[in-house]
């Protein structure tokens, strides 16, 4: 697919995060004004809400929905399609009236985003091979990498909604119970090792009660932001024996204020890898689900240059997000619009396209040196990490903006 030409000139640019082709969904306000939702094109936002009884009467009542994008979602696919074909008609370079459109663009840089949709309940899965093997190795040997369960079912544990933040909120250290090695008995301390997972988050934009079938959960997938679920490896240590991660995992989980629509991914479109051991048949590919995404992990120590550390793709995931999706429901658990998914930390092969400051320091056995000579093995109090993401087409790309958070100091438990 080419690039699809705006009236908005910044959307033709090849190096936009945001042409027509994409158009991705957030809320907005101006100068302390009421939150709005917008769609993105360019360096631009346009004011969707405010364009709803000349241009769409039909999501009335979608788009007045205080919760973000949640009322859309509800409004159900047809409808998705519908407003999508609008605005992107709307934008497109060949349409007219513009006049009353331009009082409702405002750039980006001019607005206060905010968290895009409400979070109704949050799932993070273990489902990157890549990450699974080397985390595996590093605890328990390259033998015993992989759980015995790994291969039959994308293995995943319900996290905190409550902790899902915007890009661009600090990020304080946490304190918890730490047991070194040697220690005798925990003791309770902010955290020392503290790190980053590279994620993609998939939200669920149509409820399901019981189980679904991988081509119903594609189906019942909304869009996607990118995810960063900040991660607490001493904490983790101690406390994830026999039920998994708890207070490791609850800090803060970071999500992109833009939702990349499904609809825009789906030139994208790509197949899982092989599989070692055939699925069983109700998690079995039926298309190809993953997308070829780029992906980067960048760190800027505190007053010093972002620099990347890691790159890598999500389609080097071995569950989609279809089949993370059809899992959560065989038990009978129901799926409510808002659902967020997180995909597990998205690592490749090779030692630069890791996901997580653990293995690109082999658990802080192999540091990693930035450009000014800094080392990290975790993070430093001071850092800032900035994930970003983008599908590649012909002369345009589909980006998700940026997801970044700043660690701050522990603050004063009592």
């Amino acid at each position: 697919m080419p690039l699809m030409k705006s009236w908005v000139a910044s959307a033709n640019s090849p190096t936009t995060d945001f042409p027509l082709n994409n158009l991705p969904y957030g809320v907005f306000s101006v100068a302390g004004g009421p939150r709005h939702l917008g769609v993105a094109i360019g360096d631009m936002v346009l004011d969707v809400t405010a364009l709803t009884s000349s241009h769409l009467p039909f999501m009335a009542q979608a788009l007045s929905d205080p919760r973000g994008w949640n009322g859309v979602m509800e409004a159900g696919p047809e409808l998705w399609a519908r407003f999508r074909k609008v605005i992107t008609s709307l934008l497109s370079e060949t349409y007219e009236d513009v006049g009353a459109l331009r009082d409702q663009l405002h750039p980006i840089c001019d607005v206060d985003l905010h968290l895009p949709f409400k979070v109704s309940e949050y799932t993070d899965f273990y489902a990157g091979k890549h990450h699974a093997v080397n985390v595996g190795t590093m605890f328990r040997g390259p033998e015993n990498a992989l759980p015995p369960s790994w291969l039959h079912i994308p293995i995943g544990y319900n996290g905190r909604a409550s902790s899902v933040v915007l890009s661009g909120t600090d990020i304080t250290r946490p304190w918890g119970q730490l047991k070194g090695a040697d220690d005798t008995m925990p003791r309770f301390a902010p955290s020392e090792r503290f790190d980053i997972e590279l994620e993609l988050g998939a939200i669920v934009g149509t409820p399901s009660q019981g189980p679904i079938s991988v081509d119903q959960a594609d189906a019942n997938i909304f869009g996607y932001v990118l995810l960063n679920d900040w991660s607490a490896r001493d904490i983790q240590a101690w406390e994830y024996q026999p039920l998994g991660p708890f207070q490791s995992k609850a800090t803060a989980t970071t999500i992109s204020p833009w939702i990349v629509t499904k609809a825009a991914l789906e030139p994208f479109r790509c197949a899982t890898p092989n599989r070692e051991v055939e699925l069983l048949p109700h998690l079995r590919d039926t298309s190809p689900m993953l997308y070829d995404i780029d992906l980067t992990v960048a760190l800027a120590p505190s007053g010093g240059e972002v620099q990347t550390i890691a790159r890598t793709n999500y389609n080097e995931m071995y569950y989609s997000a279809a089949q993370q999706l059809v899992h959560h429901t065989t038990s009978g658990c129901p799926m409510r619009v808002g659902d967020l998914l997180g995909s597990g930390t998205i690592s490749g092969a090779e030692k630069d396209a890791r996901g997580s400051l653990l293995e690109l320091s082999w658990g802080g056995n192999e540091p990693i040196t930035l450009d000014d000579g800094q080392v990290r093995s975790f993070l430093h109090d001071g850092d800032r990490v900035v994930l970003r993401g983008v599908a590649r087409g012909s002369g345009f790309r589909v980006g998700f903006g940026e997801c970044s958070g700043t660690l701050v100091p522990a603050a004063d438990p009592m």
